[in-house]
């Protein structure tokens, strides 16, 4: 056994010293680190709207005149793209990989052109594709800031 009296207070204390200089290094990764956070809010949006268009299909949401078997061909077949592909985009969101945020970017596109180009569809709502629009932007300053964090 080593008797602990007979240390030296002062390696001690530069240990600790040591130890606490690595923490206060500046993050370098501050940008990515946001980036991937910002990636995991728009998965759990992605779930919510993907879930929310399912029960559309299913039928856990609108009443008798909203049923999913009432509505247009078009307004059946785009919400059952956007149930399927949210969730996808959700998956590929949350692990922060490449081809999740393309089919994230393809959601927020699309959703935006129906919204635009096919008002009958879903009601052509501004506010829908403003937000989308911010979203958007949002990641694109993201992805912006985080590449340029890392050197070429």
């Amino acid at each position: 056994m080593s008797d602990t009296s007979t240390r030296e207070p002062s390696r001690d204390a530069l240990t600790a010293a040591a130890l606490a200089s690595e923490r206060i290094e500046p993050d370098e990764n501050v940008w990515t680190r946001r980036l991937v956070l910002f990636l995991r809010v728009m998965a759990v949006l992605s779930i919510a709207k993907g879930l929310y268009h399912w029960a559309q299909v299913t039928g856990f949401v609108g009443g008798e005149e909203e049923a999913f078997e009432n509505q247009t061909m078009a307004w059946q077949t785009a919400t059952i793209y956007f149930a399927v592909i949210e969730l996808v985009a959700a998956v590929g969101l949350w692990l922060a990989t490449p081809w999740g945020a393309v089919v994230w970017l393809t959601t927020v596109v699309s959703m935006a052109v129906i919204e635009l180009m096919f008002p009958g569809i879903y009601g052509g709502s501004l506010v829908v594709v403003a937000v989308e629009a911010l979203m958007l932007a949002g990641y694109l300053v993201l992805a912006w800031m985080a590449a340029r964090e890392r050197p070429p």
